[in-house]
């Protein structure tokens, strides 16, 4: 039976979403630093790619067009490389791995490339208007339509996850980064990235743009206390539990992997990073979307 393994992978930093360094950065830009780091790394003979699946979660606007042929073209990738973009919105990336997996498994394609996207700076203001929505689903499920800080808020009401909790765990997340990073943990995984970014000038509203290499994450904040994330008010108002600290801010980013079947690997004395062995969803109801996990992985566990 075929298997499918990783061979490489790639990543840009994560950059603030308007403020950071890729808020100008072109999706199909952002998305190939890391196809093209993850191929070279790979050391496969681009020739041997059939396809890229690329994940994005709002693949229109700025990131439409079918962005995963645009990123091929723009990583320098042959032209006999084909390019698709999925949306599994939060877990497209992950969907993107498992359908390059999956014809490597199920249709012997030789060699892939998978990986995803997100410019939350390119997105058009005004996505998601009641406008663009079904009004079939706007009236029997609403919820369909939540943002993403409501449907926290409601799992924590619904599963008993106090704001001690939360917070408590956030503060954990921060310090194991900032760990990581003062140990140069993430290098291996990053590339550095050369490109413009825009300022704007608070004072006279002028918009400047200067280059910019991108090294290393800054999403993060190092000198998160917890007594800090317990003054932090809700943003939905006083008994709710997402706070500015405790929730991740928006982020622009991209991250890539080359897979390959593993007799192929081993012929071409490839060292997988990792083999590839399934992945699993599952519905749930619209306005606790994060509980999506809970359903999702006995399923995998249990095949």
């Amino acid at each position: 039976m075929r298997e499918a393994v990783i061979v490489s992978t790639a990543r840009t930093p994560l950059a603030k979403s308007h403020r950071g360094e890729f808020n100008i950065t072109p999706a199909a830009q952002l998305a190939a630093f890391s196809v093209s780091a993850a191929v070279e790394r790979s050391g496969v003979d681009p020739e041997r790619f059939e396809d890229l699946i690329l994940g994005c979660g709002n693949p229109d606007g700025f990131q439409g067009r079918n962005l995963g042929r645009q990123t091929v073209l723009r990583a320098g990738l042959p032209l006999s490389v084909a390019g698709t973009t999925v949306t599994r919105y939060c877990a497209s990336g992950l969907q993107a791995i498992a359908i390059a997996a999956g014809r490597i498994v199920a249709e012997g394609v030789p060699a892939m490339i998978a990986g995803g996207v997100e410019s939350i700076s390119g997105i058009r203001p005004g996505n998601n208007l009641p406008s663009d929505m079904d009004p079939w689903l706007l009236e029997h499920h609403p919820a369909l339509f939540m943002a993403m800080i409501d449907t926290a808020d409601i799992v924590a009401h619904r599963y008993g996850i106090t704001r001690e909790d939360q917070d408590a765990f956030s503060l954990q997340s921060q310090q194991r980064t900032a760990a990581a990073q003062a140990a140069n943990r993430f290098a291996d995984e990053i590339v550095p990235c050369a490109t413009r970014m825009a300022d704007k000038n608070k004072d006279t509203g002028e918009i400047t743009q200067r280059d910019v290499v991108a090294t290393q994450d800054n999403c993060n904040r190092p000198s998160t206390t917890l007594e800090g994330l317990l003054k932090l008010e809700p943003v939905k108002g006083p008994g709710q539990f997402v706070t500015a600290g405790n929730a991740s801010q928006l982020s622009d980013g991209s991250s890539a992997c080359v897979l390959m079947e593993a007799r192929e690997a081993e012929r071409l004395g490839l060292q997988p990073l990792g083999a590839f062995r399934g992945m699993a969803v599952a519905g749930c109801e619209p306005d606790e979307m994060g509980i999506g996990p809970v359903f999702a992985v006995p399923k995998l566990l249990a095949r």
